[in-house]
């Protein structure tokens, strides 16, 4: 019994230590995202630049709602 409790912290740790590493990646995305909409911000920047960014910000949150389960290192 005491083996299974280990068991299952470690693979809570871990279950746990994924959603905090994806968590991190989503909110540091929509931050860029709601960034790049401030217009002081948004008027510093190349044109090209703010395009690239979007369009990498739109990727990155596009691939984290499809990647629900993906591993710790796949999110870092």
């Amino acid at each position: 019994m005491v083996s299974e409790a280990e068991k299952y912290k470690a693979e809570d740790d871990e279950a746990a230590s994924r959603i905090s590493v994806k968590n991190g990646l989503e909110f540091y995305a929509h931050s860029l995202r709601n960034t790049l909409q401030d217009g002081k911000v948004a008027g510093q920047l190349d044109v090209n630049d703010k395009k690239k960014l979007k369009e990498t910000i739109n990727s990155t949150i596009s691939w984290l709602n499809a990647s629900q389960e993906a591993s710790k290192e796949e999110y870092e």
